[in-house]
């Protein structure tokens, strides 16, 4: 998941304006920023400019897979739960529905099971399932103290596995690097811990929580908050790139990519939240065996974050809603490659 990450970009690319606006942030050369990131992925036409900013996406998922969100085609994706900030969103997205008691940031144990700890609670899931997320409050969101899995968030050290020269010296880079913000870590190390640990573990279901996204937008700075995009998509990449090259996962995974939330337009861009009513749009991907290469999908039914626990479980072959009714239902359309398996 991509912390706030506008549909607008994803689908649009660079905003002109808020490019054009974008040199007096707060941050030192701030003009030299907005310069570099306006010619790394500003171009004549939007489908340019957003395959510049996010090539994995537009060029593997987007054709190989299925993208929704883009309501200038007549596709809508968006949360429902109401408050359009971050734990509610992920806890939408991981239990299948809005909770009117997580109604804050507030780092504190979800009351509600997420689909990972439901599966792995299941035989077959059990010990297989595992979270990584730049922000300290994924340890609240899994709850970790009750899921049973390894939760790995912000500046706290991995060692649920064998130290080894590389995760040594990721801990290290998480604890003696420079902390703009107090809760959550920069992107990189969280990141490549979590690669560390497909390597060594092989887990069946994986989430990876990056944040930079969100920070560099609270912040103002439009240049970063486009570099931050663009790493990501680098690193969503990767991992993709790190399955294929690996038995257990090749041509039998699959990889969903989203938001916990959208932000405003124009000058709101840098908000998101019950006062920016179109914070609630989002936008989400899909790619593996089990989903049919229909692309950048057009004039479709909406889809919903409260959908995705049930998506992940069915791609799994397992029947989340029946356990969860007040979930969202899986999305048929992601289902829709009939001999694919995830499994």
């Amino acid at each position: 998941m991509i912390d706030g990450m506008r549909w607008q970009e994803i689908f649009r690319g660079v905003d002109p304006q808020l490019i054009k606006d974008a040199g007096p942030d707060s941050l030192p050369a701030g003009k030299e920023r907005a310069d570099y990131a306006e010619k790394s992925y500003a171009r004549s036409s939007q489908a340019e400019s957003r395959a510049a900013l996010m090539p994995f996406l537009w060029t593997e998922m987007g054709v190989h897979g299925q993208i929704y969100g883009n309501r200038d085609v007549g596709s809508d994706s968006h949360v429902t739960n109401g408050f359009n900030f971050s734990y509610p969103g992920y806890n939408e997205t991981l239990t299948g529905t809005g909770d009117p008691r997580i109604h804050s940031n507030d780092n504190i144990p979800n009351p509600n099971v997420t689909v990972f700890e439901w599966l792995n609670k299941k035989p077959e899931f059990h010990g297989h399932v595992a979270a990584f997320g730049a922000w300290e409050a994924f340890d609240g969101i899994f709850n970790k103290q009750r899921c049973g899995f390894p939760v790995n968030a912000s500046y706290d050290p991995f060692t649920e596995m064998p130290a080894t020269p590389r995760l040594t010296l990721l801990n290290h880079l998480k604890a003696e690097g420079v902390r703009i913000w107090p809760d959550e870590v920069f992107d990189p190390p969280m990141f490549y811990t979590a690669l560390e640990y497909v390597k060594y573990a092989k887990p069946s279901v994986l989430f990876i929580g990056l944040g930079e996204t969100d920070d560099w937008a609270h912040g103002g700075s439009y240049a970063e908050y486009l570099n931050a995009a663009h790493r990501s998509d680098a690193y969503i990449g990767a991992l993709w790139n790190l399955i294929q090259s690996m038995p257990s996962y090749k041509d039998k995974t699959t990889l969903i990519v989203l938001p916990d939330h959208g932000r405003g337009e124009g000058a709101k861009w840098t908000s998101h939240g019950q006062e920016v009513p179109e914070s609630s749009q989002t936008w989400m991907a899909y790619l593996g065996p089990d989903t049919a290469p229909l692309g950048e999908r057009r004039n479709v039914v909406a889809v919903t974050e409260s959908e995705v626990a049930a998506t992940v479980a069915a791609l799994l072959g397992e029947d989340y809603r029946a356990a969860v009714p007040a979930s969202g239902k899986a999305i048929s359309d992601v289902l829709s490659r009939p001999n694919g398996s995830s499994k």
